[in-house]
Formats: structure tokens, sequence, C-alpha cells
């Protein structure tokens, strides 16, 4: 299929999802936190439309990575312009609505790491379960806790330990060590970058936890403007830092 055919085919969905953020009420020019809502959904739109533009320009092994950085931003923006709806009609984001996109972006970003790998070399498939596993585990802990099926401090431990463990595996484990028995200098400063995205990005999350529910030191419309700029760097910044070691 060529590129043009996918932009047409992907653009009717966008248009109709921009449409209905116009339904409720228009964004006022005060609203910082509506602002923010725009700015990664816009960001996120022209992130998805580049990374599925380029994906014929890679060679076959990255396009599934490529793809992958496309969906992620893709369901970022569709999901941020429904919270934006959300916001502007109740004045109020639970955070508890972000799960149903982290439960989705968190496992697809964490096998990212496999879908490198893959591209240059066959690694063993254990590394993705590990990172899909990890990712959901981490997920659905801080989700639990936070809805309240578990008590919230054990939600904040199963979240850490999944968030650990995704970091041993790209560290210490098998895809930290293949990539450090790798000669490929680009691999290896891709794989840097996106450690230290996994690992300062990623940071975020636990520490609205623990600020936004645990403490209660931060209310949801801070919380969303911070996991709003946030999300640049840990979906959009995440996936062009692959596309440059594919091209």
């Amino acid at each position: 299929m060529s590129n043009l055919k996918r932009i047409l085919l992907i653009l009717p969905i966008l248009i109709g999802t921009s449409s209905n953020a116009f339904a409720e009420t228009m964004l006022r020019p005060d609203d910082f936190v509506g602002f923010s809502f725009w700015f990664i959904s816009m960001g996120s739109l022209a992130a998805t439309a580049f990374f599925f533009l380029e994906r014929g320009a890679v060679v076959q092994g990255w396009r599934t990575s490529i793809t992958v950085a496309g969906i992620i931003t893709g369901i970022t923006f569709v999901h941020s312009l429904y919270l934006r709806n959300l916001w502007l009609s109740t004045g109020d984001i639970p955070t508890v609505y972000k799960y149903i996109e982290w439960l989705i972006t968190m496992p697809l970003l964490a096998i990212q790491f496999y879908l490198i790998l893959t591209a240059i070399k066959k690694v063993p498939t254990t590394i993705f379960w590990k990172l899909l596993i990890g990712a959901l585990i981490m997920v659905m802990g801080g989700y639990a806790g936070e809805t309240g099926y578990i008590l919230p401090f054990i939600g904040f431990v199963i979240w850490m330990s999944g968030w650990i463990f995704i970091l041993y595996e790209i560290f210490s484990g098998e895809a930290g060590k293949i990539v450090y028995k790798s000669n490929n200098e680009d691999l290896i400063a891709t794989f840097s970058i996106l450690r230290m995205i996994v690992t300062i990005g990623w940071a975020v999350y636990p520490l609205g936890y623990v600020f936004g529910y645990l403490t209660g030191g931060l209310d949801s419309s801070s919380l969303s403007i911070i996991y709003n700029f946030a999300d640049f760097v840990n979906k959009i910044a995440f996936g062009i830092t692959i596309w440059v070691l594919a091209k």
C-alpha cells in the first residue's frame, strides 16, 4: 500500500475525531490545562502522519517498529482529544482515565526494545514476553491501587516492581547484554537514549502516583499538564529516536 493510500485511509478517522473535539465547547485562551491537551494531541497527530509516511522509507526489518511508533502516537492523539472534551465539559480529569491509554501504549513502548533488536539480529522471544508482562504488571498495579481494588501503597509497589523489572531487562538483562556485546555503535547510542527516556521520562508516572494520589499534593489539573508534556518525550521523541536509527 502506498503512503498516499495509507494516509487517505487514516485521515477520515482523524478528521472525524478532531471534529468531535469541537462538539462541547471552545477552549478558553487562558485554559492552560486545555492547551496542554491540544498541544500533545496536535504533536501526536503530526508524529503519527510522519511515522506512517516514513514507514516505506526504511528497510523491511524496521517497518514494524516504525508502525508501532505511529500506533502509539495515534492512540495518544485520539485519547488526548477525548480527555480535552472531558475537561471542557466537567472541569476535571480523573487520573484514572489515563490508564485507558497507558494499558495499550506502555506495553507497546516496552516491546519496542525487542523490535529494535529483531531488526538487527535474531534474538530470543523471551525478551518480548518479559518486556510486555513487565509493562502490563506496572500499569495494572497502578490502576488497581488508584481505583481501590487493592491498597494504594500495594498498587504503588506493584507499579515500581514492573518498572524496575523493565529497567533491569534493558540495562542488565537479556536485551541489555545483547546491546553490550554488539559492535553496532548506532544501536548502542540509540539504546542509551531510549533507556534514559524510560528511566527519567517514565519516572513522572510513579511520582504522579505519589504526589497526586497517595499524598494529594497535586490536583488532577496539574497532573494532566505534567503528563501531557511528558508524553512528548516518552512517546513522540521515543519514536523519532527509533526512526533516526532505522534511517
